[in-house]
C-alpha cells in the first residue's frame, strides 16, 4: 500500500495514469491526453489522433511566398520577431482585378483598330475568338488542377510541376517567367510610346534633325524614360503587394472609365459623329501633319493661291511649278474618318485587306488615275503599310492581348482561399474581356472609316489615336486611360515574374537559383525582383521589346501544359485527382492543347521552336543537375500505366529469337559491413547491357527480416550507390532468407515482374571454396544455381577472377576475345562478345572462335561451314579448329585424380566423425537420464539393469578405442584406394583442354568457354568443382557460359 501510495506523488518518476504513452515519463510532446485509446498508445508517434490532426489540419494557413522560412530565420530573435499574418486577398482583389487589368492591355488601345482595318470583321472576330478560346479552355484546365488540392506560392508553376514533375514544371516555370518578365518590357515600352507620342511630345530628350535618325533617338529616348519608369515600378512592387493592388484600383478605374468612353462615343455617333476628316488624293490616302487644308489651291481675296498640300507634291508654290503625275492626275477629296453605327460601312469594313511591306493604304471605290513612277511614293505623305500583313502574323500580335490569365494564379501565395478565388476570378475576368474584344470588333468596324482603321499610328488625323477619334467626351480619356493601362499591366508582370522565380528557388529544383527564393520577413521576393529589374533595365528593355513574339511562344507553351498536365489527370484517373471544380474534361484540355499548339506555329514557326530549345535546355539541366523530387506526378502515373500495359503485352508471347537480349539477375555478395564485395562485376554488366533491357542486381542476406531490416537497407543503398557508380541502370533486390540457399532460390525464381523477368544469371566464381572449411558455399553453387537455372531455362554466367577484370574507365587496346565453342547450347557464346564490343572498354578488340575436332571430323571443312555459319549471322571473327587426340591418359591425370578422390574422402571421413561425435554426446545425456529414472523408480531393480548404465568414464575408453580402430581402417582405405574410372576420364578431358585454351588465348583479354554441366549424381558435385579448376587453370580473365536452352541467335532478319 504505501508503494501504491508513493505511486502517486509527483516526481517520483513513475509515468502518471492518464499519460497516453505507457513507457514515457515526459508529457511534454503529447498531443492526446487520456485512457480510452490506450489500445493505439504505441503508435501514437506515427499515427496521430484524428483531433489533433484535424487541428493541425484547420490551423494551415497558406503563407506569403518566403514567410515561412523567414519564420524559421528569425528564431533566434525571440520577442523581436513578429508574427506573419495570413494572406487575406479575395477573389476580387486577388484574381479578378490582376487579371483584367493583364489582359486589357495595350493591344485593346494601340492596335485592334489596325487589325480589324486589316483583316475585316469576319477574320478579326475569328482571330479574337480563336486566341480567347485557347485561354478560356486553358482557364478551364487550370481551375480544374488549382480546385485539386492546396495551392501554394507558384500559381502556375505550382501546378505543372505537381502534376507533371519537376522537369517538365521548372522548364516551364522559367519560359514563364521569362514570359512575364518580357511581357513586363513590352508594357513599359508601351507606356513610354503613348507618353512621348501621344501626350507630350516635347518632352522627348533626344530629338532627331535628319529622317534617319529618328529611330535612334526614338531608342534612346525609350531608353532613359523606360528605365525610370522601370525604377518607379520597381519600388511600388518592393514596398508591398497591397500598395500595387491599391495603385491597380487607380489604374484600373481610368481603364474601365476609357472603354466606357469608346462605348459612349460609339453611341453618340449615331446621332452626332465626330468630325475627324481624312484627307484622300484619287484613292489614297494622306498623312496630314504638314498641311492644314484638303485642298490643292485656294482663293483668297480672289486671288488663286497654293496650300501647303501642293507643296509636298511639286517642286515650287507657284502654279506651274512641276508636279507629281499622279497629283496632277487626281482629285483631293474629304472622307469622314468616323461616319457612325448607321452609316453603312460596316459592309466595306468586312472583308480583309492585307498587303506587303510599303503597300499604300486606299480606299477602292474612289476614283483614281494611275501616273508617275511607283518607285517615287515612298517619298510622298502617303499613308503606307509598314509590315507585310497576313493573317497568321495578325494572330501573333493580337495574341498577347489574351495573356495575363495567370495573374491571378501567380498570386496564389496571397490568396486567402486560392482553391475558390482562382477559377471564378480567371473565368469571369476572361468572359468580361472577351466581351469587350468582341464588341469592340464590330462596333469598330461599324463607326470607323476602312483607311482610319488601316492607319496603324494615326497619321492621317495628325497623329491622334484612331480609338480616341471615336471616345467621348475627348481622345484624352483614351490617351490617359491606355497610358495607366500600361503602367498597372506593367506593374502586375514585376508583381507576378519576382513571386514565380521565387517559387521555383525555394523548389530547390535549380541549384544555381536557390539564392533568390529569399525576401522580407513578409515573403517579398526581394532577390527576385532585383533579377528580375535587372533583366529589364537599360539596353535589354529595347531588345526584349522587340522580342514580343518569343513572350508568345512562352505564354503558349505554359497554358499547353497546363492543358496537358489536367488532360494527363484526367485520363489516369489517378484517386487523388478529385476537383472541386467540375465543368472540365478531357477532351477540352486536349482540344485547349491542340489550339496552343496551332498559334505557336501558325503565327511564328521559327520562333516556336527557339523557345522549344530553350525550354528543352533547361529540362535537361534539371533532368541532369536539379535535385531529385518525387511529388506524385503526372508522368510518373503515366510512366506506370505505360510499363503496366507493356507488361501485359509481354506476357502475351514469349520473345522471339531476334529480340533476345541477355536480361540479368546479377547476384553480388556484400561483406559483414554491407560493401560490395566485388565491383566490377557491376562494371561488367554495364558493359554487357550498355543499358539495354533488363538489370536486376540481387543480394541475400542469412537472417529474418526483424532483425535484419537496417542491415538490408544499408546494403541496398550500397549496392544502388555502386550501381550509380558505374551508371548500371537497372534494380536492386535485397532478400533476407533463413539461409543462402533459399534466398538465391527464391530470387533465381521470382525476381522480375510478368514478361519482365531475367533470363540470364550472372555472378563470380566462389574462388575459396577450397580453403573453406564449409561445403555449404560450392554445394549452393552447383545445387542451387547451376542446377535452379538449368531447370528453370535461364542462362548462367560465372566470371572467374572477375576483380581483374576492367572498369568502365579502362579502355582495352589491340587484343582478343577468344570464344571456345566446344558445345552448341543456343549461341550465347557467340552472342556475348558481339555486345561487349558495343562498349567502349571492349571495341577495339578483336574476335575469335575456337571450336574443338575430334579424330573422326574433318577439320577443314568444319572451319569451312563455320565460317560460313559466322557470315550469315553477320558476325565478324576469327576462326580456328582446333584438333584433340585420343592419347593414352597420362600418368600426372591418374595422379591429380587420385589426388582429387582421397582429399573428397577425407572430407567426408571429418564430416562423418563430426556428426558422430555429436550422436555420442546425445547418447550419453539419454543413457543417464533412463539411469537415474531407473534408480529412482524402480527401487528392487534386478543388477543386470543396473549394469547396462553407462559411466562417462567407461564410454570415453570405449570411444577412443573404437575411433583408434576406424581412423586405421580409413588411412589404409585411403592409400589403398583407386580412383574411378569416369572421374579419370573427366579429368583427362579438363586437363587436354585446359593445355589448348592456356596455349592459344593465354595472352587474351576474355575467354569465353562453354560450362560443363553437373553431374546427375550429386555425390559427384565437389569433383565437378575441381574439374573446373582444372579447366580453367592458368587462365586470367574467364566466363564460363552455360545456355539456357533455347537458340538466342538467328541468321534470319
Amino acid at each position: 500500500m504505501e508503494h501504491r501510495g508513493g505511486s502517486r506523488q509527483k516526481g517520483d518518476g513513475v509515468p502518471k495514469e492518464n499519460s497516453p504513452f505507457i513507457n514515457n515519463t515526459d508529457d511534454k510532446g503529447n498531443s492526446y491526453d487520456g485512457t480510452n485509446m490506450a489500445l493505439f498508445e504505441e503508435e501514437m508517434d506515427s499515427n496521430p489522433m484524428v483531433s489533433s490532426f484535424l487541428s493541425k489540419l484547420a490551423n494551415y494557413t497558406n503563407l506569403s511566398q518566403g514567410a515561412q522560412e523567414h519564420e524559421e530565420a528569425d528564431d533566434d530573435e525571440g520577442p523581436k520577431k513578429k508574427a506573419v499574418k495570413s494572406p487575406q486577398m479575395g477573389t476580387f482583389m486577388g484574381v479578378y482585378l490582376p487579371c483584367l487589368q493583364n489582359i486589357l492591355g495595350v493591344i485593346l488601345f494601340l492596335r485592334l483598330t489596325w487589325i480589324v482595318g486589316t483583316a475585316g470583321i469576319l477574320e478579326s472576330l475569328a482571330i479574337v475568338g480563336l486566341c480567347c478560346s485557347c485561354t478560356m479552355l486553358t482557364a478551364i484546365s487550370m481551375s480544374a488542377i488549382a480546385t485539386n488540392g492546396v495551392v501554394p506560392a507558384g500559381g502556375s508553376y505550382y501546378m505543372i510541376s505537381r502534376s507533371l514533375g519537376p522537369e517538365f514544371g521548372g522548364a516551364v516555370g522559367l519560359c514563364f517567367y521569362l514570359g512575364t518578365t518580357f511581357a513586363g518590357s513590352m508594357y513599359i515600352l508601351g507606356t513610354i510610346e503613348i507618353l512621348l507620342t501621344y501626350m507630350v511630345p516635347k518632352a522627348a530628350i533626344f530629338v532627331a534633325d535628319k529622317k534617319e535618325d529618328e529611330l535612334d533617338a526614338l531608342l534612346n529616348n525609350m531608353r532613359v524614360y523606360g528605365t525610370c519608369c522601370l525604377a518607379i515600378m520597381s519600388v511600388v512592387v518592393f514596398v508591398g503587394v497591397k500598395y500595387v493592388n491599391k495603385l491597380a484600383l487607380v489604374f484600373l478605374a481610368c481603364v474601365i472609365l476609357s472603354i466606357l468612353a469608346i462605348y459612349a462615343g460609339v453611341i453618340k455617333t449615331i446621332f452626332d459623329p465626330p468630325y475627324f476628316p481624312v484627307c484622300m488624293l484619287g484613292n489614297r490616302t494622306l498623312k496630314n501633319h504638314q498641311f492644314d487644308k484638303c485642298n490643292k489651291i485656294e482663293v483668297i481675296d480672289n486671288i488663286t493661291v497654293t496650300t501647303q498640300l501642293w507643296n509636298l507634291f511639286c517642286d515650287g508654290s507657284q502654279l506651274n511649278a512641276t508636279c507629281n503625275e499622279y497629283f496632277v492626275n487626281n482629285n483631293v477629296t474629304e472622307l469622314q474618318g468616323i461616319p457612325g453605327l448607321i452609316s453603312g460601312v460596316i459592309s466595306e469594313n468586312m472583308w480583309s485587306t492585307y498587303g506587303p511591306l510599303g503597300m499604300l493604304v486606299e480606299k477602292s471605290n474612289l476614283p483614281s488615275v494611275e501616273g508617275g513612277d511607283p518607285t517615287q511614293d515612298i517619298y510622298m505623305p502617303y499613308v503606307v503599310n509598314d509590315i507585310t500583313t497576313f493573317f497568321t502574323l495578325l494572330v501573333g500580335i493580337y495574341f498577347p492581348s489574351v495573356t495575363g490569365i495567370m495573374a491571378g494564379s501567380n498570386r496564389s501565395g496571397d490568396l486567402r482561399d486560392a482553391q475558390k478565388s482562382i477559377p471564378i476570378g480567371t473565368i469571369l475576368a476572361i468572359t468580361t474581356t472577351s466581351i469587350i474584344y468582341i464588341t469592340s470588333v464590330v462596333l469598330f468596324g461599324a463607326c470607323i472609316e476602312g483607311v482610319l482603321l488601316r492607319d496603324k499610328f494615326g497619321d492621317s488625323v495628325k497623329g491622334n489615336l484612331v480609338i480616341g477619334t471615336l471616345s467621348w467626351p475627348s481622345p484624352w480619356v483614351i490617351v490617359i486611360g491606355s497610358f495607366f493601362s500600361c503602367c498597372g499591366a506593367g506593374l502586375q508582370s514585376l508583381t507576378g515574374a519576382p513571386r514565380l522565380l521565387q517559387a521555383i528557388a525555394r523548389d530547390g529544383i535549380v541549384p544555381f537559383l536557390q539564392v533568390f527564393g529569399h525576401g522580407k520577413a513578409n515573403g517579398e521576393p526581394t532577390w527576385a525582383l532585383l533579377l528580375t529589374a535587372g533583366i529589364l533595365s537599360e539596353r535589354n528593355i529595347i531588345t526584349f521589346g522587340l522580342l514580343f513574339s518569343l513572350l508568345n511562344r512562352f505564354f503558349l507553351m505554359c497554358y499547353l501544359f497546363v492543358n496537358l498536365a489536367c488532360a494527363v489527370q484526367t485520363l489516369l484517373r489517378t484517386p487523388n485527382w478529385r476537383p472541386r471544380f467540375k465543368y472540365y474534361h478531357w477532351a477540352l484540355s486536349f482540344l485547349g492543347m491542340s489550339l496552343c499548339l496551332a498559334i505557336m506555329f501558325i503565327s511564328s514557326w521559327y520562333y516556336a521552336i527557339v523557345a522549344m530549345v530553350i525550354a528543352g535546355c533547361i529540362y535537361k539541366y534539371i533532368e541532369y543537375r536539379g535535385a531529385e523530387k518525387e511529388w506524385g506526378d503526372g508522368i510518373r502515373g503515366l510512366s506506370l500505366n505505360a510499363a503496366r500495359y507493356a507488361l501485359n503485352r509481354l506476357e502475351d508471347a514469349p520473345p522471339h529469337t531476334k529480340n533476345w537480349r541477355p536480361q540479368l539477375l546479377v547476384l553480388l555478395n556484400v561483406d559483414s559491413d554491407q560493401a560490395v564485395k566485388h565491383p566490377r562485376l557491376v562494371s561488367f554488366t554495364t558493359q554487357l547491357k550498355a543499358g539495354k533491357g533488363l538489370t536486376i542486381v540481387g543480394n541475400v542476406l542469412q537472417g529474418t527480416y526483424l532483425t535484419k531490416e537496417s542491415e538490408s537497407k544499408k546494403a541496398e543503398q550500397n549496392i544502388k550507390a555502386a550501381m550509380s557508380a558505374e551508371r548500371t541502370k537497372g534494380f536492386c533486390h535485397v532478400v533476407v532468407s533463413s539461409n543462402l540457399r533459399d534466398g538465391v532460390s527464391h530470387l533465381i525464381q521470382s525476381a522480375g515482374l510478368g514478361g519482365m523477368k531475367h533470363n540470364t544469371v550472372l555472378m563470380a566464381w566462389p574462388g575459396a571454396w577450397k580453403q573453406s572449411n564449409d561445403p555449404q558455399s560450392w554445394r549452393n553453387f552447383i545445387g542451387t544455381t547451376i542446377r535452379e537455372t538449368t531447370a528453370a531455362h535461364q542462362a548462367l554466367l560465372v566470371a572467374k577472377n572477375v576483380d581483374s577484370f576492367p572498369t568502365n574507365q579502362d579502355r582495352l587496346g589491340e587484343g582478343t576475345i577468344d570464344v571456345w565453342w566446344v558445345v552448341h547450347d543456343g549461341g550465347l557464346l557467340m552472342l556475348l562478345p558481339f555486345l561487349l564490343r558495343q562498349h567502349k572498354v571492349w571495341r577495339k578488340c578483336k574476335m575469335r572462335i575456337f571450336t574443338v575436332a575430334q579424330m573422326d571430323d574433318n577439320s577443314i571443312q568444319m572451319k569451312k561451314d563455320l565460317q560460313m555459319f559466322l557470315y550469315h549471322l553477320r558476325l565478324d571473327a576469327e576462326v580456328e579448329v582446333v584438333e584433340m587426340h585420343d592419347n593414352d591418359i597420362s600418368a600426372f591425370t591418374y595422379e591429380k585424380t587420385l589426388v582429387m578422390e582421397q582429399r573428397s574422402q577425407m572430407l567426408k571421413q571429418m564430416h562423418l566423425s563430426r556428426t558422430e561425435r555429436e550422436r555420442e554426446a546425445q547418447l550419453i545425456h539419454d543413457r543417464n537420464t533412463a539411469s537415474h529414472a531407473t534408480i529412482n523408480d524402480k527401487v528392487d531393480a534386478e543388477p543386470e539393469q543396473v549394469h547396462m548404465t553407462w559411466t562417462k568414464d567407461k564410454l570415453l575408453t570405449e570411444r577412443n578405442r573404437n575411433r583408434e580402430c576406424n581412423a586405421n581402417v580409413a588411412v589404409r582405405d585411403l592409400f589403398n584406394m583407386k580412383p574411378n574410372q569416369t572421374n579419370v576420364r573427366r579429368m583427362h578431358t579438363a586437363v587436354k583442354l585446359n593445355e589448348v585454351v592456356v596455349n592459344k588465348s593465354q595472352g587474351a583479354h576474355l575467354v569465353l568457354l562453354n560450362m560443363p554441366g553437373p553431374p546427375r549424381n550429386r555425390g559427384g558435385d565437389e569433383n565437378y568443382m575441381e574439374f573446373l579448376e582444372v579447366l580453367l587453370e592458368g587462365l586470367n580473365r574467364v566466363l564460363l557460359v552455360r545456355g539456357g536452352g533455347r537458340e538466342v541467335i538467328t541468321i534470319y532478319s
